[in-house]
């Protein structure tokens, strides 16, 4: 029989080829770094990296505005901890780019 006081939460990690999202029944008060461990998602994805890999709930960085660090943040039930991939490229470089293929694309076409 389950313990009726446990919560359900998720924690999500995706590859641009292969996602996952584990479910979790954990106690309440436990905190997302907690709960990403619980879920063992390091099996399916050893490159993940619980101390430098950035983690969130619903798109919201955790450690950031106003939001605790994934440590310290207590999940609510039907949370989703999501765990994000460093980036591969500089947004900013990458807009840079597009602005400056834009801008010659409109100078060629006059």
């Amino acid at each position: 029989m389950a313990d009726m006081n446990l919560i359900s939460v998720e924690v999500a990690y995706a590859l641009p080829d292969k996602q996952k999202i584990v479910a979790v029944l954990v106690e309440p008060g436990t905190t997302a770094m907690q709960a990403v461990i619980r879920s063992n998602i390091t099996n399916d994805f050893p490159e993940i990296n619980l101390e430098t890999d950035k983690m969130g709930i619903f798109g919201q960085n955790l450690g950031t505005k106003g939001l605790l660090p994934a440590r310290e943040h207590v999940l609510q039930s039907g949370d989703r901890v999501e765990i994000y991939r460093p980036l591969t490229a500089d947004p900013k470089e990458v807009r840079r780019r597009r602005a400056e293929k834009a801008k010659a694309e409109a100078g060629k076409a006059r």
